[in-house]
């Protein structure tokens, strides 16, 4: 399990580094996506490397990031993908590595240079930070709070499929908290918006860090009140109410999403 510390030890080969192609992870064609390379494997199948920053501490070893070059890459005993072919392949723990290292290199690509005074920056307070030279001004992680919502009639449940994605597949409503907005405020303006109908009985059912970039989903349970569906059409492609007998394609349940369906339809 990873433990979000900042990392005091000194480097060590037997260090765990978890390498990443821009937002691509990088894993060994021989091995299960879910065994970690240590620093003396990466400096023997790859060598050099950049970006290298703390994650934290995986079972007591020390973890950082890196970042490859596309050209390191031997494709008969590599591989790279996004984070979404790993869901389901590792357990959650695992992912939770995976995604706080994108988020990290995310977080250092867009903080590279002073937002203040445009001074290059480097990393510090333990890795926590990123610094600014010149200025001092420090910039930390940044995390997007969501709100994800089941909304339930009775035995049924509202499902929707985003617009451009062709109606692949089907998830509960969801959407970014606004500045000075409450999370249950957020709940009921986002399905008031996206599909034109009033809840209430709004409660929490649980949270998951979601680093598509960097978000933090905080998932709700409603029940409808009043209304009828009316599509934002730019937000929304089609809506209907369903039973868990009549499902259209649903994200896994690796996802908070696929988590809220399955609750919402099993009256937990």
């Amino acid at each position: 399990m990873l433990s979000i510390q900042p990392v005091s030890e000194p480097p060590s080969g037997t260090d765990f580094l978890i390498p990443f192609i821009g937002r691509e992870a990088v894993v060994s064609l021989r091995t299960p996506p879910d065994s970690f390379y240590t620093r003396d494997q990466i400096a023997s199948e790859f060598g050099s490397y950049q970006q290298e920053i703390p994650v934290g501490y995986w079972n007591a070893t020390p973890c950082y990031t890196i970042q490859l070059n596309e050209k390191q890459l031997n494709l008969m005993e590599h591989a790279k993908g996004n984070l979404y072919t790993l869901l389901g392949r590792v357990s959650d723990h695992v992912f939770d590595v995976f995604g706080r290292g994108l988020q990290l290199h995310h977080w250092w690509r867009d903080h590279q240079y002073c937002g203040r005074c445009g001074a290059a920056t480097e990393l510090k307070d333990n890795g926590k930070a990123l610094g600014c030279v010149v200025c001092s001004y420090q910039a930390y992680p940044r995390l997007n709070p969501c709100v994800i919502v089941a909304v339930t009639r009775g035995n049924q449940i509202l499902l929707a499929a985003a617009s451009g994605r062709r109606a692949n597949f089907y998830s509960t409503l969801a959407g970014f908290i606004e500045p000075g907005e409450s999370a249950e405020a957020a709940v009921a303006r986002e399905v008031r918006e996206e599909v034109g109908i009033e809840i209430s009985n709004t409660r929490f059912f649980r949270s998951q860090a979601w680093p598509f970039p960097s978000q933090l989903m905080l998932g709700f349970i409603a029940d409808y009140a009043s209304g009828d569906l009316v599509l934002d059409t730019a937000e929304i492609e089609d809506a209907g109410w369903f039973t868990k007998d009549s499902l259209p394609p649903i994200p896994p349940m690796a996802s908070i999403s696929g988590q809220l369906i399955h609750a919402a339809l099993s009256g937990e």
